[in-house]
């Protein structure tokens, strides 16, 4: 079973939406009882329609399983099919959105804060609570925590350093 993970944009809105409602009906009953708060299907699906940022999506012999959203030092998503839950492919489309910011010494995310399985999967990785939380848009208002990611400098070596390692 091959798993690959490459972009998507806005032309693949469906299949992003299809991803995330798969990802929260599993995850969130919790905090969205579906029999008292259904699935906000219009309003997930205009946000994958406009999003301007990037998306991977990641699929396993060619089914999307996953995708990670993420724009200016954002992690904006981070969604998994359940039967892929705990098979590694959160931790490579976070790996790899992680890789395809480069230039923000910082990222930030928000994540609900009864989400306890994102919360370790982020804490494991870096992450630590920014002091930040915000209510969520959909009944019954629940909070997010912020979260922020700090790069570590990195030292490189001088041209004269790397030709001594080599003597």
């Amino acid at each position: 079973m091959s798993l690959s993970i490459r972009r998507s944009d806005r032309d693949e809105a469906e299949t992003h939406f299809t991803v995330q409602r798969a990802a929260s009906l599993a995850g969130f009953p919790h905090v969205f009882p579906p029999e008292l708060y259904p699935f906000p299907d219009d309003e997930v699906r205009a946000r994958w329609r406009s999003f301007t940022g990037a998306v991977l999506l990641a699929e396993r012999d060619g089914r999307p399983i996953g995708l990670a959203a993420f724009d200016a030092c954002w992690l904006h998503g981070l969604y998994v099919v359940p039967a892929e839950w705990g098979s590694g492919v959160a931790g490579e489309l976070h790996d790899a959105a992680v890789a395809a910011m480069p230039d923000c010494p910082e990222l930030r995310l928000w994540t609900l804060e009864a989400n306890h399985r994102a919360r370790r999967f982020y804490e494991r990785r870096g992450w630590r609570l920014s002091g930040e939380t915000r209510v969520v848009p959909y009944p019954p208002q629940p909070l997010d925590v912020g979260y922020l990611l700090v790069r570590e400098a990195v030292a490189r070596p001088t041209a004269s350093e790397q030709r001594l390692s080599f003597l």
